[in-house]
């Protein structure tokens, strides 16, 4: 008969990394592992690896998951927002699509980035696509 008692001895390589440390470093740009180092080059380059630590970032596939839900978020944030100053302010409907154009323009720049880096960090802390696999790190 099969042995079906708990597996005792756990296979690190099998473990979660801490997610919310790692999801807040990557939100800073930050490598998800060390938090000192840089995780991107230029605005949405991921580096090859982590200046400080080593940290090999070549497995990420970000893809156009930072995209997505950036839309997702100014589209919620920014669609009633725009309703509300409609029907509150009454503006003109250039000024009205000069100020939210900037505005979703703006808020699109800022949280691009920040959506890469947690997304890449999220892969990290869940060992997706290669990390913590090839490089032997922890």
């Amino acid at each position: 008969m099969p042995d079906l008692s708990p597996i005792t001895a756990i296979d690190p390589e099998a473990t979660d990394r801490p997610v919310k440390p790692a999801l807040w470093r990557g939100w800073r740009g930050r490598c998800p592992s060390c938090g000192e180092g840089r995780m991107l080059e230029g605005y949405l380059k991921v580096r090859p690896a982590c200046p400080a630590c080593g940290e090999t970032f070549s497995h990420h596939r970000a893809d156009d998951g930072p995209a997505y839900m950036t839309i997702l978020v100014v589209g919620h944030l920014m669609a009633p927002l725009l309703m509300w100053a409609f029907v509150e302010f009454r503006p003109s409907p250039l000024v009205l699509v000069a100020i939210f154009t900037a505005g979703c323009v703006g808020l699109s720049l800022f949280l691009l980035p920040r959506f890469k880096g947690a997304l890449v960090a999220l892969q990290w802390a869940k060992r997706m696509h290669g990390f913590g696999v090839q490089d032997g790190r922890d």
